[in-house]
């Protein structure tokens, strides 16, 4: 069974009037996104967000990006206006990838320029990797593609560990604690507007499980191909990390060194910027891709 969060929840958020249109990517299962600018732009940005987000955390970066173009925000399944399944067994690396590539196929989406953090650069680069001729360009932030054959940092772990032990997910807190600012409390209300209580964390609780830190660990096979190909992308890409992140920090270089094309581009740290960049520095982090998509 999936369930929906109350429209109402979603009403008056701060900065954020967008209204969600649906797109069924699964049998019962809707994604819910946002599509802002022209439909007939050249330019098409897809932006996907992570653990435990949703589209409210690119509000600060929309505006410049559909300056732009057309700019797509979906949530992903579990997360923000999408269905979310109450069961955490229905959450993993593949059934996530499933439901991006149902929703990428049928926008019909073409010409995109990917940008994404968290969990949405481990499904929306192994998305690219397997759809090359939908997607222009990369833009991972604050992400990697970890196929459990390295450590991972001992924040991590230690999130993990909360997440594991926790009998409901203080997600505003979360949020919070990954940025450089300091959130105010609407704000963070309005990470928590898509989890009434603990049966709509499904999908919250269980991605930071999902992290292979086995070569054996379900998913690891599968993000190990999405190395393979990536590291014969052909196409502009550009690795944008903050300064200020110790999840994802270690994983830029390996970023930088994997998508060939990634080295040609400036390197760049977003200053003053925690996991949640676009919390902390959306602006500045969407004049850097605009930058970067009229450059190449």
């Amino acid at each position: 069974m999936a369930l929906r969060t109350p429209e109402e929840r979603f009403e008056n958020l701060p900065d954020y009037g967008y209204d969600a249109k649906r797109v069924e990517v699964d049998e019962g299962i809707e994604m819910a996104y946002v599509d802002v600018g022209d439909d007939e732009a050249d330019e098409t940005f897809l932006c996907l967000h992570g653990e435990p987000t949703w589209s409210y955390l690119y509000r600060k970066m929309i505006p410049t990006l559909a300056a732009e173009g057309r700019v797509i925000v979906p949530d992903l399944v579990g997360f923000g206006r999408s269905d979310k399944p109450e069961d955490e067994e229905a959450y993993t690396f593949a059934s996530e990838y499933g439901w991006l590539e149902s929703f990428v196929k049928a926008l019909d989406l073409t010409g995109v320029t990917l940008v994404a953090q968290d969990w949405g650069g481990i499904l929306g680069l192994s998305v690219a990797a397997r759809n090359p001729d939908r997607f222009a360009r990369l833009v991972p932030m604050n992400t990697g593609l970890q196929d459990g054959s390295a450590g991972m940092p001992d924040e991590w772990e230690q999130f993990r560990d909360f997440v594991k032990g926790a009998d409901e997910l203080p997600v505003g807190f979360l949020v919070d604690a990954g940025c450089v600012s300091t959130l105010d409390d609407e704000v963070k209300a309005a990470y928590e507007a898509p989890f009434p209580d603990a049966s709509y964390q499904a999908g919250a609780r269980a991605l930071p499980l999902r992290v292979p830190t086995s070569p054996d660990d379900p998913g690891a096979d599968e993000i190990r191909e999405t190395r393979e190909l990536l590291s014969d992308w052909e196409k502009p890409a550009f690795v944008l990390f903050s300064d200020s992140d110790p999840i994802t920090g270690p994983a830029r270089d390996d970023l930088r060194k994997l998508i060939p094309t990634a080295e040609e581009q400036p390197d760049v740290w977003v200053e003053d910027a925690g996991h949640f960049l676009q919390e902390d520095a959306g602006e500045r982090v969407a004049e850097r891709i605009v930058e970067f998509v009229r450059r190449t």
